[in-house]
Order: C-alpha cells, then sequence, then structure tokens
C-alpha cells in the first residue's frame, strides 16, 4: 500500500507498507517550518511496535537539527518499545553531517535481538 502522506512545496512524505514493514519515503527539506508535518505523518507509525519503521532518506536535500531532534525521538521512542528503526539511502552530504555529528551508528540498520 503506498499513501501521499503529506505534501508541500518544500517537504514530501510518502508511506508504502506491506505486511510487517512501513518505510517512509521523504524528499525534500526536512527543517523548523515543516516539522509539524513531519510529526503528524511519523506519530501514529511510530507508535505501531508490531511493523518495523524504516525512513528513507534518499530524496532528502537538507536536514537541519530539528529534523535530526525529530529523528532521534522516533529512535528513542521505538527503543523503549523493543521496536525495530531504521534510516535508510542517506545522501552523502547528509551522512557527512551524521558521521560529524556521531549519530550515525545510531541510524545503521539493526538486527532484531529477539
Amino acid at each position: 500500500m503506498c499513501m501521499n502522506t503529506n505534501s508541500n512545496d518544500k517537504f514530501n512524505a510518502k508511506t508504502h507498507m506491506n505486511e510487517s514493514v512501513c518505510t517512509v519515503l521523504l524528499s525534500g527539506e526536512l527543517d523548523l517550518s515543516v516539522a509539524p508535518d513531519f510529526r503528524m505523518v511519523m506519530e501514529p507509525l511510530v507508535s505501531n511496535s508490531d511493523m518495523d519503521l524504516i525512513v528513507n532518506l534518499k530524496e532528502i536535500t537538507y536536514i537541519d537539527s530539528t529534523g535530526i531532534g525529530i529523528l532521534l525521538s522516533i529512535l528513542k521512542a521505538r527503543h523503549g518499545m523493543e521496536a525495530r528503526f531504521a534510516v535508510e539511502e542517506v545522501p552523502q552530504q547528509i551522512q557527512k553531517l551524521f558521521d560529524m555529528t556521531g549519530i550515525a551508528k545510531f541510524f545503521a540498520p539493526q538486527e532484531n535481538s529477539q
């Protein structure tokens, strides 16, 4: 199932779901101005511990500290629920930012420990 969950001129989120995985494809800029839209998309998905949650950043052109903070809060919430969360296809310029800030290791795909 594919849903165009949120779209504006600056930011877009599309959700793809199958039996056990929900992938959110983001495009555009993930910053303070679109944070409420991103939170609105992610809130119901984060709380569903029955599905693995993956955020695909392939088409993200910019991310600021607010966007990074939201990703970290999702990571923390999913960890507390013992539910899988991963960030995939991170563009090179954003990967550099993740590496410099030391958060890249937290977004690496993890095997379920169950």
